[in-house]
């Protein structure tokens, strides 16, 4: 009953996304109040629907319902709560169902805080939202559907995939959509200004919290599915530039450049075509995403890739949704008035120069990915493009972005004194000619690619210092002047301090690990000892032992550090039955400066019987068992910056600009009552 409850949720939720896809629409062009009003109660209402769904999803899941198809195929009833409840969200059908309901609940959000919303444009933009809910619940309910029965129903499940059985990506997909679903309500808006002809400064300001929120979402998403390929991989990276893990770096890129270009259309009138345009394009970026997971062309652990008459759904939908919104900016675009006029060394003018590079950058992830598709869909040879191709042309059009993030902010509006703010710069300069000349010096003289990268990040760091140092005017003003300037400065301004020099300590973390990363691959037998990076291994042997839903072989290392006991290291190797997989479970030790990093492999010379692993056949006591050892500098310094730029997004969107809206307009002289009234 449970799932036919859920079936229906999603049925109706189909119906009143129809309705909010038409009737307001209906009413923003006659000016109908009415049919305009009914767009709130009907994005509640949709979100409200969808919610039970999913809430009856989950249940099915928690409860090992196995009368379930999806459950069948994507649980147990061995498996622990936490992942029968991420199981939801960890196969396709349930993945569209959360992604549905964080699309119901932007339009929700909208509803019941868009008070400051003009009539029209919140109509038109709830409508939008309608559209594309419309379409993703009808991808499911016709396609997708979660709550297919199975009889008889087998006795358990199937398992859900273990590499989804880890608190990693328990918690990046909903992150991850939350920031893709969140670029829908941008597209929305910009749909909206486009149908009505009008994009101001005011859509701006209402436009910016939305697009900080899905940027913050994003990051934060990306973030951890960063960090639970790391330790979960067992192949010590942190990125791959894997075809899924492209598909949410693209919208982030276009989302940054979003963020930038709405400051320029909020505060000089400026780039409002070009604002537009990048929502559209984050939005549809998303859309790609979802298509190249979903469709069956990608073979990755991230993908979903199963079901080919799904990716022609899908395909339609992208077509219609890219399609439609490039025409409607084609048409429309022309006819929005351009804004005010700037030099191109000023504030507008560092953001431009911001926009080009991230779109750029976006672009060439963009063919990267796509272009091995292409080719083989045309009937082409099959291509691989990897690291080396990104490598060589993404990371040197960063540099001169990275050195613009902190000069930008110095800059004035319109027209400005480049070389004024570089001298305001000088100590930030100083301090990254320390920190080249000290990373070359201590790190062994190793690399000078990465004693230029320690001094970039240095000057990102050291940059936002010094702005917001400018701001308050420390060291210029009496204390309780500092004190008072820092306690009234706006929060977004905090959030972009915040955000710069997180995203500096990210750079930091990418040159540290890449430059002096120390790997060792070895066969080693109990009581083996070999050292690494300054660190003594001593191999004490391994042993087996089942878990909740699996098998493992558990490996054991004492490591020490100026001959005292430093660590206990146990990396693992997991065997899933019902599954029929494998993982490996690493080992790591950090001390935020540096990781430690184990893994073990199979023993030597041992032989897979039957569906047991090799790890898991028989050996004797001194087989010797292949080990992976890392030592990572900074690694940990990659994650610690991402969160730090997305509390800079946090601490951004809690500003009271972003709440209010835009400002209200004076009322007419003739408008104001007066005394005797």
């Amino acid at each position: 009953m449970i799932a036919e409850i859920g079936h229906y949720a999603l049925i109706l939720a189909l119906c009143v996304a129809l309705a909010q896809s038409v009737l307001p629409l209906v009413g923003a062009a006659r000016g109908d109040g009415a049919l305009m009003a009914f767009a709130k109660p009907a994005a509640l209402a949709q979100f409200a629907l969808v919610a039970l769904a999913f809430g009856c999803l989950v249940h099915s899941f928690v409860v090992s319902d196995f009368t379930v198809r999806n459950v069948v195929m994507n649980s147990h009833s061995a498996k622990p709560l936490l992942y029968k409840f991420s199981g939801t969200w960890g196969n396709h059908e349930g993945s569209m169902v959360l992604w549905s309901l964080i699309l119901g609940l932007f339009g929700a959000l909208v509803a019941g805080f868009g008070r400051n919303l003009p009539p029209g444009l919140k109509a038109r933009t709830l409508a939008v939202q309608g559209m594309i809910g419309v379409a993703f619940l009808a991808f499911i309910v016709f396609t997708s559907n979660p709550f297919e029965r199975v009889f008889p129903p087998p006795t358990d499940g199937r398992d859900l995939n273990p590499l989804l059985q880890d608190p990693g990506l328990a918690f990046h997909p909903p992150f991850l959509y939350f920031g893709y679903v969140g670029f829908s309500i941008v597209f929305a808006f910009a749909m909206a200004a486009l149908i009505e002809g009008r994009v101001d400064a005011a859509w701006a300001r209402w436009v910016r919290p939305w697009t900080l929120a899905a940027w913050s979402a994003l990051t934060l998403g990306i973030a951890l599915g960063s960090w639970w390929a790391y330790y979960e991989l067992g192949w010590g990276g942190w990125w791959y530039w894997d075809p899924v893990e492209n598909a949410s770096f693209m919208p982030w890129l276009v989302g940054t450049a979003l963020l930038h270009s709405a400051i320029v259309a909020e505060k000089r009138d400026a780039l409002k075509t070009w604002t537009i345009l990048l929502a559209i394009l984050a939005f549809a970026l998303s859309l790609v995403g979802t298509f190249l997971v979903r469709s069956g062309v990608l073979t990755s652990v991230h993908a979903f890739a199963v079901d080919p008459a799904r990716g022609i759904f899908i395909l339609a939908i992208l077509v219609t949704a890219i399609g439609g919104s490039l025409a409607m900016y084609a048409w429309r675009a022309p006819m929005l008035k351009g804004g005010g006029l700037f030099q191109p060394v000023s504030r507008e003018g560092a953001l431009v120069l911001n926009n080009v590079i991230l779109a750029t950058a976006a672009a060439t992830v963009f063919i990267g990915t796509l272009y091995p598709l292409f080719l083989e869909a045309i009937g082409g040879a099959k291509v691989s493009v990897g690291p080396p191709f990104f490598d060589s042309t993404f990371v040197p059009l960063m540099i001169p972005l990275l050195l613009a993030v902190s000069a930008g902010p110095m800059l004035g509006w319109k027209r400005a004194d480049l070389a004024g703010a570089l001298q305001r710069l000088r100590a930030a300069m100083f301090l990254s000619i320390l920190a080249i000349a000290a990373a070359y010096w201590f790190a062994d003289r190793r690399s000078v690619y990465a004693a230029l990268g320690m001094g970039l990040a240095a000057w990102l760091i050291f940059g936002a210092l010094v702005e917001w140092a400018e701001r308050v005017r420390l060291f210029r003003a009496p204390l309780a002047s500092v004190w008072s300037r820092a306690a009234n400065l706006p929060r977004a301004s905090w959030g972009m301090t915040i955000a710069h020099a997180g995203l500096g300590l990210v750079v930091m973390g990418i040159a540290g690990v890449t430059a002096w990363q120390t790997e060792v691959i070895r066969l080693v037998r109990p009581g083996d000892a070999f050292d690494v990076a300054g660190y003594k291994f001593v191999f004490k042997g391994v042993t087996r032992d089942d878990g909740p839903n699996y098998h493992f072989a558990r490996g054991t290392f004492e490591v020490y550090r100026n001959e005292k006991l430093y660590a206990v290291m146990t990396p693992e190797r997991r065997y899933f039955p019902v599954a029929g997989m494998s993982t490996t479970e690493t080992s790591i030790r950090t001390n935020l400066l540096a990781d430690i990093y184990a893994t073990i492999g199979d023993p030597e010379s041992a032989t897979q019987s039957g569906n047991m692993p090799a790890f898991l056949a028989p050996v004797t006591p001194q087989t010797a068992w292949t080990v992976r050892i890392y030592h990572n500098p900074l690694v940990p310094w990659i994650w610690l910056g991402a969160c730090t730029m997305v509390l800079g997004g946090l601490v951004s969107l809690t500003d009271r600009r972003h709440r209010v809206g835009a400002p209200a307009r004076a009322r007419p002289a003739d408008a104001v009552a007066s005394p005797a009234e």
